[in-house]
């Protein structure tokens, strides 16, 4: 592998891993990561980003939502910028990577420009993004929302578990809720917004790479599902007469499984939640809930594979004699990353030595939001074993440095859509 003229092969990996330590060594407690949107924690987390922005040669602030933005100028002030950026609130008992990762990986890049004296023809503009993962306030991407002008101000009468509002920790974070409106951005102002994630999954892992290119945020359909039969006697009711409701929702989601597992185009559906009543070892369970996730690299997809699946589910409670009830609780768009912003990332990747590996992200993130104000592309860096919200989340040193060597030369030959 050869760098590209002016690229420093110093390693960034060291810098990167080292901040993510800094960072993740914030917390609502010491045994179980937990920095959560509008908490002391999260203020302390942002006060620290703002100060590495700055130590980069950027101007650095906070704004109307908690965001962390820091602007690198061009070759003159007031020019389009290019956006980078990620998320740096986390779930609880969280890894360190998810998110900040991003966040760091891009100051680090623009420290380098900044120690070279590099200008270019374009800003950069990096966002920490205040809430991506919802867990307060049950409401995610508030951050990025709130930077592309759909920020549903209804969510600020929303209450956390302590009966806190939205309105009231804003204010007690130091923000004025009557002002999230400023926080947006016009689209003319971007050029484009590129964002590094760990991969939240085993597959660069399996292909051996070190990065890959993304090529749309999956969309996601979430139903809860129940199915009424009738409770008995676990002793006194012969098999032939049972109605069990709980062995109907086994055969439910043994279809769901084998229907997800016979498509060859992304599509993944998850059970995460059952639960059966009466709950008691000797009777037979009268009526069962569960939940389905689904989700697809494309919308047309998606919505078809879950009208199957609606339609197997309703033949299995149809021939069970159970009573069946599907809600809808949530229905997320997939957003396709840009094919010209793909295609210079997987420059980037080529000219530093590794094979261009294209794949769909299966989990969400703020560009979901943000492409409706720019285009969108993404770069995901191996995680080991594929393990993410969790303490055990990791990402190797020389993966965050090839990561942020493969974000630093796309940034140095980014060139506009005209």
């Amino acid at each position: 592998m050869e760098a590209a003229a002016g690229i420093r092969r110093s390693s960034l990996g060291d810098e990167i891993v080292a901040r993510i330590g800094q960072l993740g060594a914030i917390s609502e407690t010491p045994e179980h990561l937990a920095r959560i949107f509008l908490t002391p924690e999260h203020r302390e987390a942002a006060d620290l980003i703002l100060s590495w922005m700055r130590e980069a040669g950027m101007s650095a602030h906070l704004d109307a939502i908690g965001n962390v933005c820091g602007r690198y100028e061009g070759d003159r002030p007031g020019l389009p910028c290019l956006m980078l950026g990620s998320h740096y609130d986390t779930v609880r008992d969280a890894g360190r990577w998810d998110g900040p990762l991003g966040v760091i990986t891009a100051i680090a890049c623009v420290a380098d420009l900044n120690r070279r004296g590099k200008r270019l023809p374009f800003a950069v503009e990096i966002a920490g993004f205040a809430d991506e993962e919802g867990v307060r306030f049950a409401s995610t991407l508030l951050g990025s929302r709130a930077v592309a002008g759909t920020f549903d101000e209804s969510v600020l009468a929303t209450r956390d578990r302590a009966g806190v509002s939205m309105r009231e920790a804003l204010i007690q974070f130091g923000l004025d809720p009557d002002h999230i409106g400023k926080a947006a951005r016009a689209q003319r102002e971007l050029l484009g917004y590129v964002e590094l994630h760990i991969e939240q999954g085993p597959v660069l892992e399996e292909k051996g790479l070190p990065v890959g290119v993304v090529t749309a945020i999956a969309g996601a359909t979430r139903l809860a599902a129940s199915l009424a039969g009738v409770a008995g006697h676990a002793g006194t009711v012969p098999m032939a007469l049972r109605r069990d409701a709980l062995s109907g929702a086994a055969e439910c989601i043994v279809a769901i499984e084998e229907f997800c597992k016979t498509d060859a185009s992304g599509l993944v559906g998850t059970v995460g939640y059952i639960g059966a009543m009466p709950g008691a070892t000797n009777v037979i369970p009268g009526k069962v809930s569960f939940t389905m996730d689904i989700r697809a690299p494309g919308d047309m997809h998606r919505k078809r594979a879950v009208a199957d699946i609606v339609r197997r589910i309703e033949a299995i409670a149809k021939r069970r004699d159970l009573a069946l009830q599907i809600d809808v609780t949530h229905e997320n768009r997939s957003v396709p990353c840009a094919l010209w912003l793909q295609s210079q990332i997987a420059g980037a990747v080529a000219a530093e030595g590794y094979a261009v590996f294209e794949l769909p992200s299966g989990a969400g993130h703020d560009g979901m939001a943000m492409v409706d104000i720019a285009d969108i592309g993404m770069i995901f860096v191996r995680c080991r074993g594929g393990v993410s919200h969790n303490p055990a989340e990791h990402v190797e040193p020389d993966d965050a440095d090839t990561g942020a060597r493969v974000l630093l030369r796309f940034i140095e030959n980014f060139r506009p859509q005209p």
